[in-house]
């Protein structure tokens, strides 16, 4: 490996830690809450569907079905989302966004684009596509 191609992790994280520190600021500055990943994640999946049930949650954001309890039971408890059981399968719970909920996501879309405009500014379609392709390489790498 020589120089650079020893660091592509470390730049990684690097990048991570710059977009993190960019979403609080971003949050902060519209006076909203700062989350984990994780419930945003959270949100922004129920944001594309009406509701989902626990499994679907998990699967949607690669954690297992008890940690993604513990991260929708503290948005319940924050008033993002609400708690449904199912009509037909008393052991399904499916959660779906109140209005908080919708607005914070409404927000955080902003947020987003933001963020995204600013990581691939000076990038070609091609660039895009090429970046994509290889950093999806590497997360297949760790899925085994």
């Amino acid at each position: 490996m020589n120089g650079k191609t020893s660091l592509i992790l470390s730049l990684i994280s690097k990048i991570h830690a710059q977009s993190a520190s960019f979403l609080k600021s971003e949050l902060q500055a519209r006076g909203l809450p700062e989350m984990v990943s994780s419930h945003g994640n959270i949100l922004f999946q129920l944001s594309k569907n009406e509701k989902l049930s626990m499994k679907e949650l998990a699967d949607a954001i690669h954690r297992d079905k008890s940690t993604v309890t513990a991260l929708v039971s503290k948005l319940q408890e924050q008033g993002y989302v609400e708690k449904v059981p199912s009509d037909e399968d008393s052991r399904v719970v499916f959660v779906r966004l109140t209005e908080q909920g919708k607005k914070y996501t409404v927000d955080t879309q902003a947020i987003s684009s933001l963020l995204n405009e600013k990581c691939l500014a000076g990038f070609t379609e091609k660039d895009k596509d090429a970046l994509y392709s290889l950093l999806s390489r590497i997360s297949t790498n760790f899925a085994g």
